[in-house]
């Protein structure tokens, strides 16, 4: 898996203060989408066992109390990135207590295939759909167009 940016500080994706994670790979292709250099799989850098350490030190560090983990793109659930994704997402589970887990797709909820709903059955949130430029709206908490639905899934 590639990814474009990680910050390990970020008050802006999700609830409170968190650690996220912007994945390389996205089919969507979204008019309007802010993050086109994320689109291409083999674009951005790879994300290392040294990074994912880090990524798990700073959920964990006390300085700096993490309210959990964003994970954004591209497209986190895209055919290429499950299976780092779900490893990624079991280790959060299980060596960061207490930590929530977001998601932000641009697959539908009830789009998606058995590997997408095996990864999505580790986080708490899911935002999906694709970003529609004539629905685009600022004010909207999380999403970007009000096609996108928030849901809720722990």
């Amino acid at each position: 898996m590639n990814i474009h940016q990680y910050y390990p500080v970020d008050v802006v994706n999700g609830p409170g203060t968190r650690c996220t994670l912007f994945v390389a790979g996205c089919v969507h292709r979204c008019r309007g989408c802010y993050n086109k250099s994320t689109w291409r799989l083999n674009s951005g850098q790879p994300f290392t066992l040294e990074m994912e350490e880090q990524l798990i030190a700073d959920l964990n560090d006390t300085r700096i109390i993490r309210q959990g983990l964003s994970l954004s793109g591209g497209d986190p659930l895209h055919p290429a990135n499950l299976a780092d994704v779900g490893r990624l997402l079991r280790r959060v589970r299980r060596e960061c207590s207490g930590k929530d887990i977001w998601m932000w797709t641009g697959y539908r909820l009830q789009e998606l295939d058995d590997s997408q709903r095996r990864v999505i059955n580790e986080i708490n949130v899911l935002i999906d759909g694709k970003f529609i430029l004539a629905l685009k709206d600022p004010a909207l908490p999380w999403r970007g167009s009000s096609n996108q639905v928030i849901h809720q899934l722990r």
